[in-house]
């Protein structure tokens, strides 16, 4: 595996729904951007670490950990319902402009899974490139079961989400399910600019307990990791 082929985009927006400034919330005496930078960084596999963000505040914060800032984002593609996709798409446009070969491989590292540690993501880099996949996603075993315990309203009634016609009565009956997780991504360059559907390739997953995969989206998740980390 030659390192080159590997860079980490922490993709950051400044205007971020739920909780104000959530990239640059304050985690184990760091941002939790800082912290996200600092983990791309422990990785043997990683080549270098670019933030792709809205916000000056978000790029100057990037800096001071030597994160490499090449572009300011957008705005068109940081409000509340730009896909991430088409913020992946933006940067690897932009490798290409500055360089005759991209890399092969983008692992991207959200502020919001704070968490995670080295293994988790040298283990979904290693897990892409030895089986040649599109993308990896990484995913925690769910709490709830749509065959079993998810439920959904209908014809004023409440029904399991699965519409099968087996009753299940026992949760270690219903398939196993995993719920996605922001702890890590990584992806081909080219699959990405092609694609208009992450689960249109070949994909795998890397299954992280959930102590490490909490996914910050309020004040409540935000706490948690927090209480968590200093647990750990």
């Amino acid at each position: 595996m030659n390192k080159k082929d590997i860079v980490c985009f922490i993709f950051a927006r400044g205007n971020s729904q739920g909780i104000k400034n959530k990239n640059l919330l304050k985690f184990k005496k760091m941002s939790l951007l800082a912290n996200s930078i600092l983990q791309s960084k422990k990785s043997k596999y990683i080549s270098k670490t670019y933030v792709s963000t809205d916000s000056k505040k978000i790029a100057n914060e990037a800096r001071k950990y030597n994160a490499e800032v090449p572009f300011i984002r957008p705005k068109s593609l940081a409000r509340n319902n730009s896909p991430e996709i088409k913020a992946w798409k933006h940067a690897i446009n932009y490798l290409e402009k500055i360089s005759k070969k991209i890399p092969k491989y983008i692992v991207s590292l959200p502020t919001t899974a704070p968490l995670r540690n080295k293994f988790d993501i040298n283990k979904c880099i290693l897990k892409a490139v030895k089986n040649n996949l599109d993308i990896v996603f990484s995913v925690t075993p769910s709490t709830r079961n749509p065959y079993y315990n998810i439920l959904v309203k209908k014809n004023g009634k409440l029904q399991t989400a699965s519409n099968q016609k087996r009753k299940l009565f026992r949760r270690q009956d219903a398939p196993k399910c995993y719920d996605l997780s922001t702890v890590c991504y990584v992806f081909k360059t080219h699959y990405i600019k092609k694609t208009s559907n992450l689960f249109s390739g070949k994909t795998g997953y890397v299954v992280i307990p959930k102590k490490r995969a909490i996914d910050i989206d309020d004040l409540f998740d935000y706490k948690l990791a927090n209480y968590l980390s200093k647990k750990n």
